[in-house]
């Protein structure tokens, strides 16, 4: 398809990002033209995907390849979203590598998905995408309970408490809050949202109940890299020998 084809779709595109930029300056929200990079960059990128997939990725090698660049992207987006904790930026990423490989790991050798390579690829791309979300949500939570809550989190510790008992319940919470949306959207699939896994697969050619395997594979695989990606990065972030320099004031 040439790219004259493609421009009444760009231009679709620029219209829905235009309004969504016009409720933003009308809300006064200051997210100025992030928007825009968003989507600039995810077309760019989707579009090298495309190429690489229509016969780049045809070996194991370049698989692995292309999901070490996934796993790696997703590593620095957690380590700078989680800056605001002493020990956030590499237990953010300890917890996207652990809960990704784990969850994507059982999935392959259940057998619930079949291990050829666009879908080592899809299955990869869709929890690591997930954990990277979660570890996010977990770690700026976090944060900002130990902000909120440094009273309490000094008088565990003036009673000889452990950096991680001073702060169970802020991390508990954080916990809680990253994983409830996930499961929100995963309680009402099929009522509320058709997930793009389960279309995607309707669109290949799969049958409705083919699709709707493979979209609760998904599900299930975002729940647990969801869990292990947030207690565990959590955890680590839970043991700081100091409180962050905006707690203390």
């Amino acid at each position: 398809m040439s790219f004259a084809e493609q421009i009444p779709f760009l231009l679709g595109v620029a219209g829905i990002i235009g309004a969504a930029l016009i409720v933003l300056r009308t809300a006064e929200v200051g997210l100025g033209w992030l928007p825009v990079v968003a989507i600039v960059r995810a077309i760019i990128q989707l579009g090298l995907v495309a190429v690489l997939l229509q016969g780049a990725l045809t070996t194991w090698w370049t698989v692995v390849a292309f999901v070490g660049l996934m796993l790696t992207t997703a590593s620095v987006t957690s380590f700078r979203r989680a800056r605001s904790l002493p020990r956030g930026p590499w237990s953010a990423v300890v917890g996207v590598a652990v809960g990704s490989a784990v969850t994507i790991s059982l999935v392959f050798a259940l057998g619930l998905v079949v291990g050829e390579h666009e879908k080592v690829i899809a299955v990869s791309g869709i929890v690591l995408g997930n954990s990277m979300m979660i570890a996010t949500l977990a770690m700026r939570r976090f944060a900002a309970n130990i902000d909120s809550g440094v009273g309490e989190v000094e008088a565990w510790l003036s009673l000889g408490a452990r950096p991680r008992r001073a702060v169970q319940r802020l991390r508990q919470d954080a916990i809680r809050e990253a994983l409830i949306p996930n499961l929100d959207q995963t309680k009402n699939t099929g009522l509320v949202t058709l997930p793009g896994a389960f279309v995607g697969a309707l669109f290949g050619g799969a049958s409705p109940v083919e699709a709707a395997q493979f979209q609760i594979v998904v599900l299930s695989s975002l729940v647990l890299a969801g869990v292990i990606t947030s207690v565990l990065s959590t955890y680590l972030a839970a043991n700081i020998a100091q409180l962050p320099s905006s707690s203390r004031g």
